[in-house]
This record gives structure tokens, C-alpha cells and sequence, in this order.
């Protein structure tokens, strides 16, 4: 652990250094960030799971930025070229740029015009030439270097004078790209005054249409927002449009100049042409794919935080809760899949009914779902929100079912790719597709998070140009705020699926798989201890996961709650001096006034954790979600040409953005409430005031059929379209 990355970290943090030295030890001996954040706030200072990440990624870059330095010392000291003075300006190098532009001049290289200027013997030229003294005469300079057969080049000369001197400007303009303190200044430039500018590919304003915004486009590139830059870059990946961020070229030859050029001989002339070639054939597009890499980063990275935040959103929705359901999958031609669920998700009873066929298939349809209701006492319809989905919505409505259960539309996006997958095929080895779907919407309704954790984050639909960004960190992102999601909840490990459970703290696949075989050979848990009876999940796992997994109904009461099984003793304590039982300190609040925290603090145990304790005491393994509202469409509107500019349509938020809100409001298409359109007060971006699955009022303020869109306002008095 090198402790000048703590300091590092520490310091941009704002944090102690004992803190991220904390984080660091606890990461390094394997324990995963919600463990930390919430059974170790005594060794952090209680850092919330957001900075524990923060300092797990930042360190990570630090040491990778240790393995490339290594990398070019290494390199040096084998070539010989490694002088005291460059490993000095190596090692206080603090970033990976800093590092590179001190590599570049040593770097190997293919043959460059410049290295073949040098191996017909230029370099002394070039040199002279730099040096800019009044006195020299760059032809007369030159003409020694041509070869004496006239106008035939050789090894060691040029076929001419002209040739001599632009091999030696070739030299000036490499070194000149390569020098540290000339890359800064430019970089800095392009980084405050450089200018992204897009333009359409001659012949592709058809077939790029989409794109049609960019087609002349200039905007200063450090106030681009993120989701232009990827636009532009998507637009240029399909061959549509040429991109670049371009520096005012004046000002970066005066850049140069300052640094190079030292006065007005011929000399320097010569310095100044080259100067001019350098920066454009060298240093404007290398520093301008630099620039363009750190743009898109910094765009992947406000993408990938956007998609976390409705990630998160989602997956911690409201749950309907153990109910008995029965669950739609809509269609019209070819039926409503039918799937009728226990309060724990299993599937009792599956049927396709054909309420869009006509008046007999709407009778018999009407007949089954009656039938069923009764049968199975089902509390709740959940109907996909596909394809017929308001159709068949109202349909349901419009029975007289007994118990009169509430219809919920429920977002169906991705149940099609989890019916294909191998998770469903497992868990449903002997049903189709159809039936999976329909089973998905009704667990969905039930529980959103246990069953969007089988699928893959990304056909969801809450992104925001999730095919453009850097996988491997969209994808640790998303596995972050999954993982984050499922121990904030908590897990019933008698009931999740072996999919859940990959999830839980110090679990992962081949754990999950050994739970799940555990409990179907030797049945229920009973208890937290009896985990450490399955194959594989020793003492480390154990002490990680046993917090996040809960065991109702079990003897002790605080398996059943957040309360870590490292804690037990201490709340034996209480329940002790207080001559009562755990199960007391859990029913009787009055009790636990009684707890004077500060008789329990030890050397392991702090208030921070007390504190936790006996607010789990309170709701022991109590959900943390908000409660579950239904939620109900206009049912005057059912498809686009039922929407008039000025009506007010109930909706729900299906996705933010950098630039906006993509609201349900029951046409099979999503409206759009632009930034500009969300709130009566300037905001700085849309999540200040929305969220996903949030329910909310709209104003239509646009329709255009033909292009299938929909503007909508959230404001008190809507702009006009």
C-alpha cells in the first residue's frame, strides 16, 4: 500500500488519511463495499458507500499510473537513455499525461520524416538552425550537407539545398511536438478555447438524417454537455458526420513561437516554418485525439452516472409485496399469456385468453380471468405495457371480478430477453417463452428488484447512449448499484433466487448455486449459523454476507434483521442488564429508551454501529422501500391520435436524461418534458426534480404523428412547443 496514494486520495477527498488507509486494508482483505459501509464505520469514519467506491476507483488509477511509470523507467534503463535528472521528473510525475509527455521524445518510433532527416545526418543543421544566431545564413548552412554528386541524394546527403533544409525543419518540427512545456500550453488551450465542430459527410444527408441537428455544428467543446458529445461521436461512428475540437490556430503558433522561436534572424524564419508544420501535421492531431478521448471519458462518465441513478431508482421501486397475482402479457392476435402467482412468485396456473378476437373471445376471456380470480384469490392483475397493453387493461377494468383487485400496468422492458435467457430456462425448464414473460410481469409487480436483477441492466431501458459508453466501466457501474440496491434491501435467504443471491455481499455465482442446492436437499434455513454448513462458504464469506441475508422465523429474532451475527453479543447485553429477551428489546420501545449506548462501546464497537443496532431494533428487517401507490392512465387516451395540445395526462417517468424526462402517459409512446419544461425554477439537470418511476402530472404542449413524438411540460404554466 503505497501511502503517497493515500495522501493523494485523502487530499482530494477532503478525508483523513486514517480514513482511506482504512478503506484501502479492508478492500485489499476482501471485503466488498456495502460490508464497509455498513458493519465498518468505526474503521472509516463512516463513509457512505458513494466515497468508498470513489477511493476503491481512485486508487486503482493511482496504481495503475505506478505500473506505467515502472513500465517506462524500465524501459530507459534497458536503452540506456535513463538520466538522473528524467527518472527525477518520472517519479513527480502525478498523472498518466504528465508521464506520457515526459515518454514522448524517447518513445520508439516507426520512421518518421524526421528520423530519416537524421540518418542522412540533418541533426547538426537542425540544431544550428534552432540555435537562430543573427549570424548564420541558413542556405550556406545547408550546402554542406548536400552530396557531392549533384542532385543525387545518398546515405549521408540530400540532392539539394531546399531538401537539406526542410529535413533539418522535420527535426525542429518533431522536437518542437515532442516538448513538454508545448504540449501543456496547447493542451490548455484546446481545453479552454477549442471549438468541437461536426459536419455532414457529402451523400450522407439522407441516410444520416437522424443526425440532421449536427450537420453544421460549432460550439465551444467545454461547454458541450454530455450526451452531444456522444451524439456527435455516434454520428461519426456511422460515417455520417466528421468530428474534431480544433484550437485557434493563431494563438497556438503564438504558443509555440514563445516557446521556441528567440528572435527575427533567417534562422529563426526557418525555426518559425517549422514551427507551423509541426503543430499542423503533428501536434493539433495528436493533442486533439487527446482531448477527444478525454472528452468522451468525461461524457461516458456523466452517461454511466445517469444510468446508475435510474438504475437505482428502478430497482428500488416500490414493491406491491407477497400478493397472489395474476399477470398479462398482452397481445392481439395472438392472446394474452395468463400466468396466475403464489404470494412468493411461483407459478400456479398458466392460460391464454383472446379478449381482442371478437365478442366470444372477450366473453370466454371475461369468463377465465373470473374464474381464476376466484380460484386463486388473486390481490392483484399486473398487465404488461406492451402491445395491447392499454387494451387489455381496460378490459380488466371492466369486469366485475370478484374481490375487485386493483389493475397495475406494469413496464415490461427486457421481460423478452429474460423469457430466452438461461436464467429462465432454468428456472422454468418445462414452459415456453410466452409463459416466462408473463410470469416476469407478475414478479415484477411484486418485487421489481428480486426479478430485474436477472437480466443485464442494459435492455432495460433507463440509459442514455449505453451502446456508445466504455463497457467495462458501464458494466462495473451497473454492478455497483445492483450491488448496492440488493444489501440495502436485505435478502430472504430462503426465498431468493439463485440469481438474487450472486448479488449479496461475499456471495457471487458459485455460492448462490451452493445455497440454493442446500435448500432444496436439506430445506428452509433455520437459522444464520446454519450458512456456514454450506460447501464453500467459510469464515471470510460468512462474516461479509451474513448482514445482508435474512432468516425469518427463525429462533433468534435478529437473524431475521441487519443486525450482523458479529453484534449478537452486544444485544445479548442489553437484553440482559435489562432482565428481558432479545425478542422484548425488538416488540417494546420503551425498553430500548432504557439503552444507554455508551456502557456497550468497546474497542470494536462504536457508536456509529450502537446507533445502527438500535435502529434495526425498531424494524428489524424492515423493507426500506417507499410504499406501494397504484398508479392508473387517463382512460380517455389510449394511442397518440387521442392526444390534443393543452391536455393535463397523468404519467410516469420512464427515464432522465442529461437533457430531459421520457414520461409514460399510455400512447405506446413516450413523451418528452425537456429540461427546460420539468420544474418553474432553473435546474441544473432533470434528476434535481425527477426520477424514475416517479408518477407525475403533464401538460401536452406537442404532437407530431408523423415523426411519433410527444413534448410534454411538468411546469404549473407550460411553454408552448
Amino acid at each position: 500500500m503505497d501511502d503517497r496514494h493515500l495522501q493523494v486520495v485523502a487530499r482530494e477527498q477532503k478525508l483523513a488519511t486514517g480514513q482511506v488507509r482504512a478503506v484501502a486494508t479492508l478492500i485489499a482483505d476482501g471485503a466488498t463495499v456495502p460490508f464497509i459501509a455498513r458493519y465498518r464505520k468505526e474503521a472509516t469514519g463512516s463513509l457512505d458507500e458513494v466515497l468508498i467506491r470513489q477511493i476503491r476507483d481512485r486508487l486503482e488509477l493511482l496504481a495503475e499510473l505506478e505500473r506505467r511509470r515502472a513500465a517506462i523507467l524500465a524501459s530507459l534503463t534497458e536503452r540506456e537513455l535513463l538520466t538522473p535528472e528524467l527518472a527525477e521528473k518520472l517519479q513527480a510525475a502525478a498523472t498518466l499525461t504528465a508521464l506520457e509527455d515526459l515518454y514522448l521524445p524517447y518513445r520508439p518510433k516507426r520512421r518518421t520524416r524526421a528520423t530519416m532527416a537524421r540518418e542522412r545526418g540533418l541533426e547538426p543543421l537542425a540544431h544550428l538552425l534552432l540555435a537562430q544566431d543573427p549570424a548564420t545564413d541558413p542556405v550556406a548552412a545547408a550546402r554542406p550537407y548536400v552530396a557531392p554528386d549533384k542532385g543525387i541524394a545518398s546515405d549521408t546527403g540530400v540532392a539539394t539545398v531546399e531538401e537539406a533544409l526542410q529535413g533539418a525543419r522535420d527535426i525542429i518540427a518533431e522536437e518542437a511536438s515532442e516538448n513538454e512545456a508545448v504540449r501543456v500550453a496547447i493542451r490548455n488551450l484546446l481545453r479552454q478555447q477549442g471549438r468541437l465542430t461536426a459536419k455532414v459527410i457529402r451523400g450522407k444527408q439522407e441516410e444520416g438524417a437522424k443526425f440532421r441537428d449536427y450537420f453544421a455544428w460549432d460550439e465551444a467543446a467545454n461547454r458541450a454537455p454530455s450526451h452531444r458529445v456522444l451524439a456527435l461521436g455516434r454520428g461519426e461512428s456511422e460515417k455520417v458526420l466528421r468530428v474534431h475540437v480544433t484550437a485557434p490556430a493563431e494563438a497556438a503558433l503564438r504558443i509555440l513561437a514563445e516557446h521556441v522561436v528567440v528572435n527575427d534572424s533567417p534562422a529563426a524564419a526557418e525555426v518559425a516554418t517549422a514551427l507551423a508544420e509541426a503543430y499542423k501535421r503533428l501536434l493539433a492531431p495528436s493533442l486533439e485525439n487527446e482531448i477527444r478521448l478525454a472528452l468522451k471519458k468525461w461524457a461516458d462518465a456523466e452517461a454511466i452516472g445517469v444510468f446508475a441513478e435510474n438504475l437505482g431508482e428502478l430497482l428500488l421501486a416500490p414493491p406491491l409485496g407477497r400478493k397472489r397475482v395474476l399477470a398479462l402479457d398482452p397481445g392481439f392476435r395472438t392472446g394474452c399469456k395468463l400466468a396466475c402467482l403464489d404470494r412468493q412468485g411461483e407459478l400456479l396456473h398458466h392460460d391464454t385468453i383472446y379478449p381482442h378476437s371478437g365478442r366470444g373471445g372477450a366473453q370466454a376471456a371475461a369468463a377465465t380471468v373470473g374464474d381464476l380470480v376466484e380460484r386463486f384469490a388473486i390481490e392483484a392483475v399486473a398487465v404488461g405495457n406492451g402491445t395491447a397493453g392499454r387494451e387489455t387493461e381496460a378490459f380488466v377494468n371492466g369486469l366485475e371480478l370478484p374481490t375487485a383487485p386493483p389493475v397495475v400496468m406494469v413496464d415490461e422492458s427486457g421481460a423478452s430477453v429474460y423469457s430466452a435467457s438461461e436464467v429462465a430456462r432454468q428456472e422454468f425448464p418445462d414452459h415456453d417463452i410466452t409463459v416466462r414473460g408473463a410470469v416476469s410481469i407478475g414478479r415484477r409487480l411484486q418485487d421489481p428488484l428480486a426479478e430485474l436483477v436477472k437480466l443485464d441492466p442494459k435492455v432495460i431501458g433507463v440509459g442514455q447512449y449505453q451502446h456508445d459508453v466504455d463497457q467495462s466501466a458501464l458494466r462495473r457501474s451497473l454492478e455497483d448499484t445492483v450491488v448496492s440496491c440488493v444489501n440495502a434491501i436485505g435478502v430472504d435467504v430462503n426465498t431468493a433466487s439463485e440469481k438474487l443471491l450472486t448479488f449479496v455481499s461475499g456471495v457471487g455465482p458459485r455460492l448462490a448455486a451452493n445455497i440454493v442446492a442446500r435448500r432444496n436437499v436439506e430445506g428452509p434455513f433455520r437459522s444464520r449459523r446454519q450458512l456456514q454448513e454450506v460447501p464453500r462458504l467459510g469464515a471470510k464469506a460468512f462474516q461479509q454476507a451474513a448482514g445482508f441475508l435474512r432468516v425469518n422465523a427463525a429462533a433468534n429474532p435478529l437473524d431475521a434483521s441487519a443486525v450482523h451475527p458479529e453484534s449478537y453479543p452486544v444485544v445479548a447485553a442489553m437484553a440482559r442488564d435489562l432482565s428481558c429477551e432479545v425478542s422484548d428489546l425488538l416488540s417494546d420501545a420503551a425498553l430500548r429508551q432504557r439503552v444507554d449506548l455508551r456502557r456497550y462501546v468497546s474497542d470494536t464497537v462504536g457508536l456509529p454501529t450502537l446507533s445502527d443496532i438500535m435502529q434495526e431494533l425498531a424494524r428489524p428487517g424492515r423493507d426500506p422501500r417507499d410504499r406501494f401507490e397504484p398508479f392508473r392512465f387517463d382512460t380517455a387516451v389510449q394511442s397518440l391520435g387521442d392526444l390534443e395540445v393543452g391536455m393535463r395526462l397523468p404519467g410516469i417517468v420512464t427515464n432522465v436524461t442529461d437533457f430531459g424526462a421520457f414520461v409514460d402517459v399510455g400512447v405506446h409512446q413516450d413523451g418528452l418534458a425537456h429540461i427546460s419544461q420539468l420544474a418553474d425554477r432553473y435546474i441544473k439537470h432533470p434528476s434535481e426534480v425527477v426520477k424514475v418511476r416517479q408518477h407525475v402530472m403533464t401538460t401536452v404542449i406537442g404532437v407530431d404523428i408523423e415523426r411519433q413524438r410527444i413534448s410534454l411540460s411538468l411546469k404549473s404554466q407550460p411553454d408552448p412547443d
